[in-house]
């Protein structure tokens, strides 16, 4: 997916301009690296909220993160693909709120381990997930799947100059659209009129009135 272009709506109550979401990219774009933490709000089974840091990195107009699937973060997601990531950027604080889906073909694995290398996390593509000798002390043992962030909604406010605060709006992504178009099956069960066929069904009744004529 590509970088979309986003409607801004200006929060700031000071009489700041609206930031400009390349303000976020430009921050976003950097190697990740450990001193850069997002954190994974998510949704437990029974309505409770979760959060988990991650590491992330922004490629091509999402976010991505990996998971060990007996995490809790990934079997919330498994239920409820809805989730919000916040960030301490430079210079800037991001919430983002989206969906988040599971990564499973071999290209697009292999061009996000080849970013998390740049930096400096050793990761490979092991199957449909990655590997590595180490990772986070909480992350569990390997194989981590990979997931990718779609962005909906985001909210930034600048801690320095230019100051502001602003919201970011997305249109849905080409996916949401498809997943839309899976419904339609239901429109066939219509189109097979049983009550046409009842009407059909009474048709020799009416042909045993004749023959007593």
């Amino acid at each position: 997916m590509t970088d979309r272009r986003p409607r801004t709506t200006n929060l700031d109550r000071y009489g700041h301009a609206a930031l400009p979401w390349s303000r976020v990219v430009e921050a976003l774009s950097v190697p990740p690296t450990e001193e850069l933490t997002f954190f994974v709000g998510s949704v437990r089974p029974d309505g409770r909220p979760h959060a988990a840091g991650v590491g992330a990195l922004y490629h091509d107009g999402d976010l991505w993160f990996t998971s060990s699937p007996a995490a809790r973060k990934a079997r919330n997601i498994a239920k409820d693909p809805r989730v919000t990531i916040s960030v301490r950027l430079k210079g800037i604080d991001v919430v983002f709120e989206g969906a988040t889906d599971r990564v499973r073909d071999r290209p697009t694995l292999e061009r996000i381990a080849a970013r998390f290398r740049e930096g400096g996390w050793p990761v490979q593509v092991d199957g449909d997930a990655f590997t590595a000798p180490y990772s986070a002390p909480s992350a569990g043992p390997p194989p981590w799947q990979l997931y990718r962030f779609t962005i909906d909604t985001a909210f930034g406010v600048a801690g320095v100059e230019p100051h502001g605060a602003t919201r970011w709006r997305f249109s849905p992504a080409k996916s949401a659209s498809r997943s839309v178009a899976s419904r339609k099956p239901a429109s066939r069960s219509v189109s097979t009129k049983p009550g046409n066929r009842k009407i059909a069904s009474r048709k020799p009744t009416k042909r045993k009135a004749a023959s007593r004529r």
